[in-house]
């Protein structure tokens, strides 16, 4: 969420210095404006998220992002065999629907529409790599923590 708030005041910014034309009928001033006002809001959301996650102890992810790449085939994997229940169904339809959104040329805000008409696809693609990046770092730890290290192989 914090990334998706500052990718979404960058917008704005971009807004605010390079159109002059007016976007969907509006002033590029008010556009931009409003995509910033909004985008701070998102990534203070996300910092207060962020800190009550680790106020209440919760563990973060684990690996890096090649590692948790990697991961991601074993993540999946291991959720269909119902090895990993932790990974719930809704939020793996989420990102079969952001992938549908992403490769459909229907679009909620058209690609006519310079710089907006992109912010919408790449805020998708934003929460769906973030999203996915979670996800298998906790699929790391989780797989850390099951497996026997004296024998390599998942504990019963």
């Amino acid at each position: 969420m914090i990334v998706f708030g500052a990718f979404i005041s960058l917008s704005g910014l971009l807004i605010l210095l390079v159109r002059d034309a007016p976007l969907g009928g509006l002033s590029p001033a008010t556009v931009g404006w409003v995509m910033i006002a909004l985008g701070l809001v998102a990534a203070a959301v996300g910092v207060v998220l962020y800190r009550r996650k680790r106020a209440r102890g919760v563990p973060g992810p684990l690996g890096n992002p090649v590692q948790r790449a990697k991961a991601l085939p074993r993540l999946f994997k291991a959720w269909r065999s119902g090895k990993y229940p932790e990974l719930p169904r809704s939020q793996v339809a989420l990102w079969a629907t952001a992938l549908v959104y992403l490769v459909s040329p229907i679009d909620l805000v058209p690609e006519l529409l310079p710089v907006i008409g992109v912010t919408d696809d790449a805020g998708v693609a934003v929460w769906l790599l973030s999203s996915l990046s979670v996800a298998s770092g906790t699929f790391l730890r989780w797989e850390k923590n099951h497996r026997d290290p004296g024998r390599g192989i998942e504990a019963p």
